[in-house]
C-alpha cells in the first residue's frame, strides 16, 4: 500500500472513530436521570411527639439535577387504581437535593404528621411517586418507587 493510501486511511479511520465517540459523548449526556437507593420511613405520632414522614434517594444525572418531586399516595384509594402521571407530578412538593460525586445527587423530603393527618388518612400500602428533572430536559418518572405502611 502506498504512503498516501495508508495516510488517507488512517485519517478516514479517525474521522470515522472520533464521530462515533462525539456521538456516544452526546447520547451519554441525553440519558435521563436515574433513581438508586430509593427509601421511605413513617413514624406515626405517639404521645406529645408528633410523627414524620421522609423519603430519601439519590438521583445521578449527568447534566445535573434541576428538581425532585415527591408524592405519597394511598394504595387503597381512587388514585391507587390509576396511579399519578408525570403531568399531574409538577404540581407536588420538592424534595431537598445536594450534589454527592459522580453526577449524583442527596435528595430528602420530609414533612411532619400529627394525629389528624394520621385520622383522616387511609391506613395500610401507600406507594411514593417521584419525578425527577435533568438540567438537559431529560425526565424519569415512577410512580411506585418504593412503598411504606400506615396504621
Amino acid at each position: 500500500m502506498s504512503r498516501r493510501r495508508v495516510v488517507l486511511s488512517v485519517a478516514t479511520g479517525v474521522v470515522v472513530l472520533g464521530g462515533a465517540g462525539a456521538f456516544a459523548m452526546a447520547q451519554a449526556g441525553e440519558q435521563p436521570p436515574a433513581l438508586v437507593h430509593s427509601a421511605a420511613h413513617y413514624t406515626a405520632p405517639t404521645g406529645d411527639r408528633g410523627g414524620s414522614f421522609t423519603f430519601t434517594t439519590g438521583v445521578t444525572a449527568s447534566s445535573g439535577l434541576k428538581s425532585l418531586k415527591v408524592l405519597a399516595w394511598p394504595a387503597d384509594s381512587t388514585l391507587g387504581k390509576k396511579g399519578p402521571t408525570a403531568r399531574e407530578m409538577t404540581q407536588v412538593d420538592s424534595a431537598t437535593c445536594r450534589p454527592a460525586p459522580d453526577d449524583t445527587a442527596r435528595c430528602t423530603y420530609t414533612t411532619p404528621v400529627d394525629r389528624a393527618d394520621v385520622a383522616m388518612s387511609p391506613h395500610g400500602t401507600w406507594h411514593i411517586a417521584v419525578l425527577a428533572s435533568a438540567k438537559n430536559g431529560t425526565t424519569t418518572f415512577d410512580a411506585k418507587v418504593t412503598d411504606f405502611k400506615v396504621g
